[in-house]
């Protein structure tokens, strides 16, 4: 039996080792009261004090976190660059197709007028057989054939006795007045234009009559003046 009586703590046996080698790890131990060599006074041990570059978390910017998303302003601002780049190579595109749309029709239309303007003397040729009465059998259906081709590209024919002449139309290569006309008509066609939409490939040359001079004028009311008083 215990001669402590019942209630009463025990007391603890404290056993302080001073030795300053550690038995077990052999590593010298630091004496109680006293700052590890290498260690300022008022600072925690190494393994537990900060870092002189470190900065507390609390302490640091705002700025500073994690940039998953950028501020709100930045985002709309970027939003409306790629938006104006865009729109502007929209717009560019949209010009090009336009330009090569344009310089593609401009060559067919210089194609045609090239290949029409080549066949117009052979036109020409036909146009006198028929008046001729030469323009029958497998000439005819040659001719008939070349005049297709000049349809197929839009090319028509001008110039017709009666016409009115016109400079930018007809190439007038003669001339004579009758009281018939009242202005200048195209009274013989010696040579049909050509024309493909309102551009003129050839002038139509023609003869051109022109109206009668009129009377001289009457002299004014009160007879002619006589000669001035010296």
């Amino acid at each position: 039996m215990s001669d402590v009586p019942q209630g009463e703590e025990q007391p603890r046996v404290v056993i302080r080792d001073k030795r300053r080698i550690d038995p077990t790890s052999g590593a010298v131990r630091t004496p109680a009261g006293e700052q590890p060599a290498g260690v300022r006074p008022g600072t925690d041990l190494p393994g537990e004090q900060m870092s002189e570059h470190e900065t507390p978390v609390a302490d640091q910017p705002a700025t500073a976190q994690s940039g998953d998303g950028a501020p709100e302003g930045d985002l709309a601002r970027q939003l409306a660059e790629r938006t104006e780049d865009l729109q502007r190579v929209t717009a560019e595109y949209a010009n090009y197709r336009r330009r090569i749309d344009r310089d593609r029709s401009l060559v067919v239309d210089q194609a045609a007028e090239r290949f029409a303007t080549q066949l117009f003397p052979i036109v020409d040729d036909i146009e006198r057989a028929r008046d001729h009465g030469d323009l029958t059998g497998a000439f005819k259906l040659v001719a008939d054939r070349i005049l297709g081709l000049l349809d197929g590209l839009g090319v028509e024919a001008f110039g017709k006795a009666g016409d009115e002449f016109d400079p930018s139309l007809h190439e007038a290569v003669m001339h004579d007045t009758s009281a018939e006309v009242s202005v200048p008509t195209a009274t013989t066609v010696l040579r049909q234009g050509y024309r493909r939409g309102d551009r003129v490939l050839r002038t139509a040359m023609v003869a051109v009559t022109e109206p009668e001079s009129p009377a001289a004028a009457q002299p004014q009311d009160g007879g002619d003046a006589g000669p001035a008083a010296d």
